[in-house]
This record gives structure tokens, C-alpha cells and sequence, in this order.
């Protein structure tokens, strides 16, 4: 995990937005290009939409990427470049939540903060409720606050990642019993496919109309109108005439 490697507040932050809803291996074969991409605030803010889901295909929920460059942009104008260093702060930037910026706090500065991500929340579930259900992130919280390392939080809180990466493996995943636990809709005919398949044309055929979408392989939705306007809306693309183009 390249990650690792460093405690540069930047890197720190593009690795944890992009492990909020995807698995390590594939960003693990994203982040380094995506560094090479962008190295820092100022290069993300100014790069253009295009270039940053370029960067970022093969994630998913594209979104995050929008929130990284506009996190980025704040980061340089009002904070002259670097990372704020308070939760509070950090939350007020696009999709960033308290886990994530209590994440970032830990591994760029070592800072002692209690935060549950999905590992973390394996572990003290498997733990601590080894038969109950509905086991609540309010009733983990104070157990994962008491057993914090304050003088080596970064290095606990790697081991607690690869001990609940490993339970993952190793039997029955105690997260199903999380009051978090969700099954995930399936990608396959989803909205979520369809505005993908949209950026990809736009990506690599340039400006193009609905109806060219529409003859794209899958392009054919009923929905496919109202899927543009939502993208036009959330700042990915913009509408001159017929035709959509990146921002």
C-alpha cells in the first residue's frame, strides 16, 4: 500500500477518498497514477474535469473525484495550501466525513483520534460482540476511544486495518452484523452504470449529442435523459446546444 510510504497530507487525503467505497487492490492500481497525475493541491484544482475522471476510471462513483478537486481548490486558495489540521475543518470539505478526516489527521500527523471504518468495525464487533446483532457504530465508539495507541495512533490503527482485512478472510464476516450492514445494489442496469458509460463516450469521443449516447452499446435507456441532466446539474459536464461536454 503505497499509502503507507508516506505522511504527506495530500497523498494521505487522495488515498483515503479513494478507499471510501473501494476495494485496496484497485486503488492500490490507481493511486500511483493518479500522484503522477496530480502531485499536489494546486495541480488538482486546476486540472480540468476531464482529465480527473480520466484519472480516476476504474473506481467508481465518480462523484468522489468532483469532491477531491473541489476539496483541493479550497485547500489551495483558503488554507494557501495546506492540509487544515481539525476535524472540524476538514468536514466542511466536499464528501469529506468525520471518519475520513479523523483518517487523514492520524496518518499525515499523528494525531490521536478515534474514528471506525469498515476494518476497524470488524475488529470490535469480532471482538467485543461475539454473538450480538445490531451491534450500532455508538456502542463501538467509546471501545475503540479507550483502546486508542496516543503515542503511536498511525501504526495502531495500520494494525487494526490489517487484522479485520485478515478476519474478512479468515471466517464469517462480523460486519453482517453491523446496524451499518447494507447489501449493496447491484451495479449491472444500474443509474450508476448508465452515467458511466456516459463520461466514458464523452471521454473518448469528445462533445457528443443524446442521441449518439443513445446508439452507444447500452446507450438505449429510457432513463438516459434524466441521467444527463443530473450530470449537468452535479458539475460534470455542460449543455451547449445538443451536444454535452466536460466542464
Amino acid at each position: 500500500m503505497p499509502w503507507r510510504n508516506t505522511r504527506a497530507p495530500y497523498r494521505i487525503l487522495v488515498s483515503e477518498v479513494m478507499l471510501q467505497q473501494t476495494s485496496v487492490e484497485r486503488v492500490v492500481a490507481k493511486y500511483t497514477e493518479f500522484i503522477r497525475a496530480f502531485p499536489g493541491f494546486r495541480a488538482l484544482a486546476e486540472a480540468s474535469v476531464a482529465k480527473v475522471l480520466s484519472a480516476w476510471k476504474g473506481l467508481g462513483y465518480n462523484r468522489r473525484a468532483l469532491a477531491l478537486r473541489e476539496s483541493a481548490r479550497i485547500i489551495t486558495e483558503t488554507y494557501h495550501g495546506k492540509m487544515p489540521r481539525t476535524v472540524e475543518s476538514l468536514v466542511e470539505l466536499p464528501g469529506i466525513g468525520r471518519a475520513t478526516a479523523s483518517a487523514v489527521l492520524v496518518y499525515s500527523f499523528n494525531t490521536p483520534l478515534p474514528f471506525i471504518e469498515t476494518n476497524v468495525r470488524r475488529v470490535f464487533i469480532h471482538v467485543f460482540f461475539p454473538r450480538k446483532r445490531q451491534v450500532t457504530d455508538a456502542m463501538l465508539m467509546p471501545l475503540v476511544e479507550s483502546s486508542l495507541d496516543r503515542e503511536n495512533p498511525r501504526e495502531w490503527y495500520y494494525a487494526l486495518m490489517d487484522y479485520g482485512a485478515m478476519l474478512g478472510k479468515a471466517g464469517p464476516n462480523a460486519n453482517l452484523r453491523s446496524a451499518r450492514y447494507r447489501t449493496q445494489a447491484a451495479f449491472e442496469g444500474s443509474v450508476r452504470q448508465l452515467r458511466g458509460k456516459i463520461l466514458s463516450a464523452i471521454l473518448e469521443r469528445g462533445p457528443v449529442t443524446q442521441a449518439q449516447i443513445a446508439r452507444e452499446p447500452g446507450g438505449a435507456d429510457e432513463r438516459l435523459g434524466r441521467a444527463l441532466t443530473q450530470l449537468v446539474e452535479e458539475g460534470f459536464l455542460r449543455r451547449q446546444g445538443r451536444r454535452y461536454s466536460f466542464r
